[in-house]
This record gives C-alpha cells, sequence and structure tokens, in this order.
C-alpha cells in the first residue's frame, strides 16, 4: 500500500466517519454526547489524507543512479527502492486495513437487543437522590429512572401514580417479560441493560425486541437477576402498545 493508497483510505475513513456522524448512524456506536468529537475526528482524517497527497505530489522526482536504482532511497511504483536497485514491496496485509472501513460504510448493526439483556446482569444503580416529579397523567418517566426509585426509593415518590415508560421485550429464563433500556456510559460496547419487570395486564403474546409504551403502578413485587444478583422491579402494567424503536435506542440517564 503506496502513499496514495493511503490518503485514500484516509480519506473514505474519515469520510465514513463524517456520514455516521451527521445521520443517526452513530448512535448505534456511541452516546450522542460524542458527536462533535466523531465530527473532529472525521475532519482530521481528510486533513491528513489531502496533506498526504500534497505532500507527494510536491516531493522531487527520484535521481537514477547506478544500476537503474534510486540514488536517493526513493522511488515510484508498489514498493520503495534501496540504493541497490531492488525494490521493497510493502506487505499486502496491510490492505485489511480496508475491511473495517467497508463493515462502516456497507454494514449497520442493530441496537442491543433481548439477547444482550438475557445474558447480562442488570446494571441498575442506587440514584444519588429522587428529585421531584413533575405533573401529568400519566407521569412520563425514562426507564432508568422508574426503576431506581421503585428499587431504592420503595416507590414513595411513586406512590398513587400512574407511569409511562418505553424499553423493549426480554423474556427471562423462566419466561419472566421484561421492559428494558440498554444503559451506557460511553459507546455500545460497554452498554448493559437496566430492567423492569411487567405484570398485571401484560399482552398475553409479546415478541423479544418489540418496543413498548406501558402505562402503570408502581408494585412492591421485585425479584434478583439471576446473571449477577442485581434488583429488578416490577410495574402493574394498565396497558402497553407497540412502537416503533426509537431514535437513540440506548438510555444515558443512569450516568448523568
Amino acid at each position: 500500500m503506496n502513499r496514495q493508497a493511503q490518503a485514500a483510505v484516509l480519506f473514505l475513513t474519515g469520510a465514513a466517519v463524517l456520514h455516521a456522524s451527521f445521520t443517526d448512524l452513530y448512535l448505534r456506536y456511541v452516546k450522542a454526547g460524542l458527536r462533535p468529537l466523531l465530527i473532529a475526528a472525521g475532519v482530521v482524517l481528510i486533513a491528513t489524507a489531502v496533506a498526504t497527497v500534497r505532500y507527494e505530489l510536491r516531493r522531487p522526482a527520484p535521481k537514477t543512479g547506478e544500476g537503474g536504482g534510486a540514488a536517493d532511497g526513493g522511488g515510484e511504483g508498489p514498493g520503495e527502492a534501496d540504493g541497490h536497485g531492488h525494490a521493497h514491496r510493502e506487505p499486502r496485509v496491510a490492505w485489511l486495513l480496508v475491511l473495517p472501513l467497508l463493515a462502516l460504510i456497507l454494514v449497520a448493526p442493530p441496537a442491543l437487543g433481548s439477547y444482550s439483556a438475557k445474558h447480562a446482569g442488570t446494571a441498575l444503580q442506587q440514584p444519588f437522590g429522587y428529585p421531584g416529579l413533575p405533573a401529568g397523567d400519566p407521569l412520563r418517566l425514562s426507564l432508568v429512572d422508574y426503576a431506581g426509585r421503585a428499587a431504592y426509593d420503595h416507590g414513595r415518590s411513586l406512590d398513587g401514580r400512574r407511569v409511562e415508560i418505553t424499553g423493549f421485550v426480554a423474556l427471562g429464563r423462566d419466561g419472566t417479560p421484561y421492559l428494558v433500556r440498554m444503559a451506557l456510559n460511553c459507546c455500545a460496547a460497554d452498554a448493559q441493560p437496566v430492567k423492569v419487570g411487567l405484570s398485571g395486564r401484560v399482552p398475553p403474546v409479546l415478541q423479544p425486541d418489540t418496543w413498548l409504551v406501558v402505562v402503570g403502578t408502581y408494585t412492591g413485587r421485585r425479584t434478583t437477576d439471576p446473571v449477577n444478583g442485581g434488583r429488578i422491579p416490577f410495574i402493574d402494567v394498565d396497558r402497553a402498545r407497540p412502537v416503533p424503536a426509537p431514535r437513540d435506542p440506548y438510555d444515558e440517564s443512569w450516568n448523568s
């Protein structure tokens, strides 16, 4: 892979990063707050590619020496020549660097779903506090906020309120239905599930990975996650309806 090919790969990688940054594709990889850093990285990659091409175009032509080699060690073509006229070819394995680029351009990975939730323990953590809740019926809360209040505040701030939460369906090993949201610190690689069990008027047929808006009330029922022993609170379902997957499938509120 010569300098021109390296510049082309850098340019295409930067363009792919910018394309992902200016669409919702980047939300499959990192949390929304990292978008400015992605844009900056794409700009730097493209600028580096342009600088590499300019350097190659301005480099003086090599001087030929004895034996037809390049006297200054430079050379053109697929490899670099040494002072004795022997060309050193770049290793072909370097072209494997193109594979991640093709994956970024051609493959849009789905957001993590029920399979990951079933095989990972709940990441629910005790909140530092419980801010007052606004008026509204039903009260719209993030799934993580509801889970924290239900599991650690014993529902005191939720008592007597109808709550609306959104998540995707996952079924436990024993068939227990859960509403789940994947929470992340930085990127999809560290995403972990936060689970809320469903009781009450649960729809009779639930397909894993179906997104639901659930309206219900606090219940003191809890269970422990069989994977890591973490707390899983429940919600007493009054009604539920399927909805399309949200623009940002991950929940950042647990560590904000």
